[in-house]
């Protein structure tokens, strides 16, 4: 090759490549634009379980500014844009009848300290006005769901002064039954099917949530309790933290035919980035986590989708992704695939906030329905940790009159030995 065609190649090479290059940093430039315009509001993070792992939710031993082995610090934030951000107010499934709900009052708490210590990047949020009040004063809204039914005890009065805390969405199980509803493990046969789906109690409990305006959180659930809740919430409903099942099967995802379903009720999947989830291997990357968004806009609508990172709540993300600043990236190659302005906006943050000022208003209908104040049926949670304070004949006192025939047989077979 002569010197010249060898020059004129290097030169069309070196053109095509800045080409390339220019393409790209114009849709990341237009994506981080729409970011500016519209909250991207996250519908799941995990940063306050770390808290508790590693400083006992001590925060004058930790800055968030600086600390390094989390997926999300305010650095990180800031770079990623986030506008909102449901923190997970979570306690393990071994918790339940023991200490979970102390539990999740402690990191409720946390959740309130953290922002206050960070004003200047937190605000603390339980609407939707309030999520577009932080936005506009270039803070991240700040708001609480509670991950596990576990964390309310079986009682709709812990369930409502949890929201009177400000908590403003429940995921209904995580990783185990609770006296009143399945979890997802069950639809893998890992766990068995206690209640049908859910139980009268699990119904109330939904009613409830209906009635105080907090948000149901379908992610964890069987595909039978995601069913049945459409069927009976008079709210739409979220899955805070799940992705495509078509696209990966696992059983924490969300199936074709409920997508449809959501579609149909006004509800949104928030899409989850754990690698598990992604591609059901160890291994994923942004592309893969783009492939669910153009899946479930395909199958439902661009109106259904959100982003539900569940960052540092997972051992493993997607390359690409590897903390919270990596946002604006996916939002690029979601315009990159074709994705216009509007249904970015959907997906940023627009679905969430209609979703939000539904249940509202859902709320507001019910201003004159009183709260609920049946209990769960006793023999639904008698343990050995559990007192019977209130409980009638239908429980406790059968409990009791158990116990005194045991002692009067064992009383009588005492007597007959001696005799």
């Amino acid at each position: 090759m002569s010197p010249r065609l060898m020059l004129s190649s290097c030169l069309a090479l070196w053109i095509s490549c800045c080409a390339i290059t220019l393409a790209e940093d114009s849709f990341l430039t237009r994506a981080q634009d729409l970011m500016k315009e519209t909250p991207l509001i996250d519908g799941h993070n995990d940063l306050p379980w770390q808290l508790r792992k590693s400083f006992n939710n001590q925060l004058n031993k930790v800055d968030l500014n600086t600390l390094d082995t989390t997926h999300t610090n305010i650095p990180k934030i800031r770079k990623g844009q986030i506008g909102a951000q449901f923190w997970a107010a979570y306690v393990p499934c071994d918790t339940q009848y023991k200490d979970a709900v102390r539990q999740t009052l402690e990191q409720i708490d946390v959740i309130h300290r953290m922002c206050s210590k960070y004003p200047d990047t937190f605000q603390f949020a339980t609407s939707s006005k309030d999520i577009e009040d932080a936005f506009r004063s270039k803070k991240v809204a700040s708001l609480i769901g509670v991950e596990g039914g576990h964390s309310i005890d079986s009682s709709l009065g812990t369930l409502r002064v949890m929201y009177h805390l400000g908590v403003r969405y429940m995921t209904l199980t995580h990783s185990c039954n609770t006296p009143w509803m399945d979890n997802w493990r069950v639809d893998t046969g890992a766990d068995p099917s206690e209640h049908n789906g859910l139980s009268v109690f699990g119904e109330k409990v939904i009613a409830e949530m209906n009635r105080l305006g907090m948000l149901i959180d379908l992610a964890h659930v069987p595909v039978k309790v995601m069913n049945r809740v459409l069927d009976i919430s008079k709210a739409p409903v979220i899955f805070s933290h799940s992705s495509a099942y078509t696209v990966c099967p696992h059983k924490r995802n969300v199936p074709d035919d409920v997508l449809d379903r959501l579609n149909k009720t006004g509800g949104i999947v928030m899409v989850n980035f754990y690698n598990d989830y992604v591609t059901c291997s160890t291994t994923a990357n942004l592309s893969d986590v783009a492939d669910h968004f153009d899946h479930i806009k395909k199958v439902g609508s661009a109106g259904i989708i959100g982003f539900g990172g569940d960052y540092d709540g997972v051992p493993r993300v997607p390359e690409g992704l590897e903390d919270v600043s990596k946002y604006p990236d996916l939002v690029a190659e979601l315009l990159r695939r074709g994705w216009t302005d509007e249904e970015v906006k959907a997906a940023l943050g627009n679905n969430l906030l209609r979703v939000m000022r539904e249940v509202e208003k859902v709320r507001d209908t019910m201003l004159t329905t009183s709260p609920d104040d049946s209990p769960i049926p006793y023999d639904d949670v008698k343990n050995p940790c559990r007192t019977s304070y209130g409980y009638t004949v239908s429980g406790a006192v059968r409990s009791l009159s158990t116990l005194t025939l045991l002692l009067v047989t064992a009383f009588q077979a005492v007597m007959t030995l001696t005799d």
